[in-house]
């Protein structure tokens, strides 16, 4: 008798314990304080600890949601940030190597017009030179292949210092 009792008992406890899992697995709508089930409102059929808990897992559930949601947002600010430095790095980058180019590029133009002012001096005398052994310079002829040179040694000097300079 006491085993059937307690077979009984046993049982019991079991049906009640599946029967909660059963309900545990049911998949409730919380909507304005009323729980649904399959479209029917069944706030009033559930007991209090039910109602308690349904509740109490949803907004467990509304706060994981939030805090992935705000997860996703921070992360997506972060890339956000990052791309704004990558391109940002990049620009700068891009405008260093304008520079050395345009640096460059000034170089080779003062390192030609030193080259031509070399040059135009090298012809001036060659030309003075060959017409004072020609004798063919009047004074005044002579007095201004004089200051063609003087100017050639000048241009030569400037082109010659921009050189240094860039």
């Amino acid at each position: 008798m006491k085993n059937l009792i307690l077979l009984l008992l046993f049982l019991a406890f079991s049906v009640n314990s599946i029967a909660q899992t059963a309900e545990a697995d049911l998949a409730y709508i919380v909507k304005d304080d009323k729980i649904y089930l399959n479209d029917k409102d069944v706030t009033q059929s559930l007991t209090e600890e039910q109602r308690e808990a349904i509740f109490s897992a949803h907004q467990t559930e509304i706060k994981i949601k939030e805090e992935a949601a705000e997860k996703t947002q921070k992360e997506e600010e972060k890339r956000e940030k990052e791309q704004k430095r990558v391109e940002k790095d990049l620009k700068k980058a891009q405008k260093k190597q304008k520079k050395a180019e345009k640096a460059l590029k000034k170089k080779a133009k003062a390192q030609k017009n030193f080259e031509k002012a070399k040059d135009k001096i090298e012809k001036t005398q060659k030309k003075y030179e060959k017409l004072q052994k020609k004798e063919k310079l009047s004074p005044k002829d002579e007095e201004k292949w004089l200051k063609k040179i003087e100017k050639a040694n000048s241009d030569l000097k400037k082109a010659e210092k921009k050189l240094r300079r860039s």
